[in-house]
């Protein structure tokens, strides 16, 4: 572990209130480096991208994001802190009506909200910053065109642009690429290169293992507890994915494949 690291897990844990949560975790994402978090539907994913926004409880271990530091004794005592803008997030589903009458530039803006505060019109440096968001995601043409008659590619990287208008040091994307077309998926990888390119580290859950190899430098396995955590060659092979997946089908090279468990093998 590295002080320069963006987030940092130590024997971290994070569960629901209710139950259900993912434990043992040990990460370190450094600036410019982009990890895969790949695991079947109810690894505990989501908790885990959750969980280092604070909405979701630190129950063991401790965290690092930036210099701010949690472990579950505080977390306990204090709830969740405050990330103050340094994290930008694109959730798994959308969360903007397409028929509200608001344009892509507008939906970004809101990005810079947490900045702005409430009262303050947006200045120079936020107009700024949502420029630079639009044209890093391929969409600067489009600031003036109504959200909701965007595609739904086209309305996915405009949310992931709302993300980055906060100019965030960690980047969490929760299944950013599913249902999105070829020209959609081509953009937002390389918009990925290209955040990696300006230093941002980035977290991005996904069932896409060929996704993994095309952008990430590493990867974590996850199904309720950390299996492995390493460069992508080392953790994806294919006993950890049988560990991972077994009886789930999972996407290899844009085929679907039922993962066979370990009995006869």
């Amino acid at each position: 572990m590295t002080d320069s690291s963006v987030l940092r897990l130590e024997h971290a844990a994070f569960t629901h209130p209710g139950g259900g949560g993912v434990a043992d975790l040990e990460l370190e994402i450094a600036p410019g480096e982009a990890v895969a978090l790949i695991g079947p539907n109810g690894a505990g994913k989501s908790t885990l991208l959750k969980g280092i926004l604070g909405l979701v409880p630190l129950t063991a271990g401790s965290m690092h994001v930036g210099t701010s530091s949690s472990d579950a004794a505080t977390t306990a005592r204090d709830g969740a802190h405050a990330r103050n803008g340094m994290i930008g997030f694109l959730p798994q589903s959308a969360d903007l009506d397409p028929d509200f009458p608001i344009s892509l530039e507008q939906v970004v803006m809101q990005g810079r909200y947490r900045r702005m505060g409430l009262l303050r019109w947006p200045g120079r440096a936020d107009r700024g910053a949502v420029r630079r968001a639009l044209e890093t995601v391929g969409l600067a043409e489009l600031a003036k065109r109504r959200f909701g008659e965007l595609s739904g590619g086209q309305r996915q990287r405009g949310l992931l642009a709302r993300a980055l208008a906060s100019e965030p040091a960690l980047l969490l994307l929760d299944e950013p690429f599913n249902g999105l077309d070829q020209q959609n998926r081509d953009a937002l990888i390389a918009t990925l290169h290209a955040l990696k390119a300006q230093g941002v580290a980035v977290l991005v859950s996904t069932h896409d293992l060929e996704l993994a190899k095309l952008v990430c430098d590493a990867v974590v396995l996850v199904n309720g507890t950390q299996l492995a955590f390493g460069p992508v060659d080392d953790v994806l092979t294919l006993g950890n994915v049988q560990e991972c997946f077994e009886g789930v089908e999972v996407e290899i090279d844009e085929h679907t494949l039922v993962v066979p468990g370990h009995e006869g093998h």
